[in-house]
């Protein structure tokens, strides 16, 4: 089985290099994901027995960092290793370690790969943020004695197809699971389905209702709306929404001067396509990383602003007036609707919200956001909220009373791998 899955990803790395390399995201740390690993993972780091944390992206990283507040102060003194896939989660990583800790890119599921790392790591727990599923990793770890736990775990509709579908080839994967943390009883159902043991499984709940997000202050001093001002903040948007986007801001602007639009592409990267974009519509893009505190004077401007940074949308949604989620109106499946949500804000999203299903169906379920369809119906809902200032405040309060009441995943869920800790150590003094 081994053989197989190096197969498999190795072929599917030689397809990948080239792609990364032609697109110019071949970062520097892709180095780490062939196993060669910092000095800073060191034969001392090892002998602590870290704890090693997995988020893949962005996401995933958040919502490590929420965990780590309560999981942190129950082993007291513990070294953490942080890996992820992304350099925008690889920087979020970073700025949660403490000096003691480690962040590194995840190693490449090949079993030589994995061998090093874990080799050279030496951690006494493994834990994946969601389910992301990587057998040799998995294997490696098993068979050193190391229990592997999922928190957040959620099984998507085609992720469930897939692994059903190569449950000869997964099914022990995911029965070598220590523990899976579900977010619902859907996800736990799943996942027994596909051979975690069903004594292994718990609801924790979906942590992303915890989020707790640190705004930065200096970036809500740089864009900040006057009281005359309504600002619309697009977040985590995907090729192909700027442009429906800026096409509507265009059409309401003229009718509603004091709206004010920024943009924060899901990969800052794509700033100068964006850019490029807002010109030919006639706008003036200014870019947040280089605008100065005191610089900004949005009324009767002709400027559409880009968030071009990592790790400060946060801040800008506690400015806007409503917020729109990207990777919904192009068929990626959406982005983190809570974020907002959590300030009280008025959320609107596309049809295409697969990733986030079950969130999305509970905040329309309790007429806490708004879902439209296309261009012309984004153009309605943005034009009603501008003209509609009670509809704008009961969407925010909806919102929020939808996060309190679906709040304490992240407690629980340290508490539940708090305890797969203790049986382990227990289990080792014994041995």
């Amino acid at each position: 089985m081994r053989f197989f899955f190096d197969t498999v990803y190795l072929l599917l790395a030689l397809v990948y290099l080239p792609l990364l390399i032609l697109r110019r995201k071949l970062h520097r740390g892709f180095v780490m994901r062939l196993g060669f690993l910092k000095k800073s993972v060191s034969t001392e780091t090892a002998a602590a027995r870290p704890v090693w944390i997995h988020a893949v992206s962005v996401g995933e990283a958040m919502v490590a960092r929420r965990f780590l507040e309560e999981f942190r102060p129950k082993l007291p003194g513990k070294r953490f290793v942080f890996s992820t896939v992304t350099a925008t989660g690889n920087a979020i990583a970073k700025g949660m370690a403490e000096r003691e800790d480690t962040v590194i890119y995840a190693p490449l599921d090949l079993s030589l790969i994995v061998e090093k790392a874990v080799s050279r790591i030496k951690p006494g727990l493994f834990i994946c943020v969601e389910t992301e599923i990587w057998p040799n990793l998995i294997a490696c770890l098993r068979r050193k004695g190391i229990p592997v736990a999922v928190i957040n775990a959620r099984i998507s509709d085609a992720s469930f197809g897939g692994y059903r579908l190569f449950k000869f080839l997964f099914g022990r994967t995911f029965a070598s699971l220590s523990l899976a943390c579900a977010q619902t009883d859907l996800d736990r159902r799943r996942l027994a389905q596909l051979g975690v043991p069903e004594e292994r499984i718990v609801v924790t709940g979906n942590m992303k209702f915890d989020f707790a997000a640190r705004a930065n202050p200096a970036a809500s001093q740089i864009l900040t709306a006057s009281a005359q001002e309504l600002l619309w903040v697009c977040g985590s948007t995907h090729p192909g929404e700027e442009e429906v986007l800026t096409r509507v801001y265009k059409n309401v602007s003229a009718r509603f001067p004091q709206l004010k639009l920024l943009i924060a592409p899901r990969h800052p990267e794509r700033t100068p396509l964006v850019s490029q974009l807002l010109a030919r519509h006639g706008f003036n893009p200014r870019r947040i990383s280089q605008l100065t505190q005191g610089e900004v004077r949005l009324a009767g401007s002709n400027e559409v602003y880009i968030l071009d940074t990592v790790g400060e949308l946060f801040s800008y949604y506690r400015q806007a007036a409503f917020v729109f989620i990207g990777g919904s109106l192009v068929k990626h499946g959406g982005q983190n609707l809570l974020e907002p949500a959590s300030l009280a804000k008025p959320v609107i999203f596309g049809p295409h919200m697969f990733n986030f299903r079950r969130i999305a169906e509970l905040f329309l379920q309790n007429n806490a956001a708004l879902m439209i369809r296309d261009a012309e119906d984004l153009e309605q809902k943005v034009t009603l909220l501008l003209t509609d200032i009670a509809l704008r405040e009961k969407l925010g309060q909806r919102a929020q009373k939808v996060m309190r009441e679906n709040q304490g995943a992240t407690k629980e869920t340290a508490a539940r791998i708090t305890e797969l800790c203790g049986n382990y150590e227990r289990k080792n003094t014994k041995d």
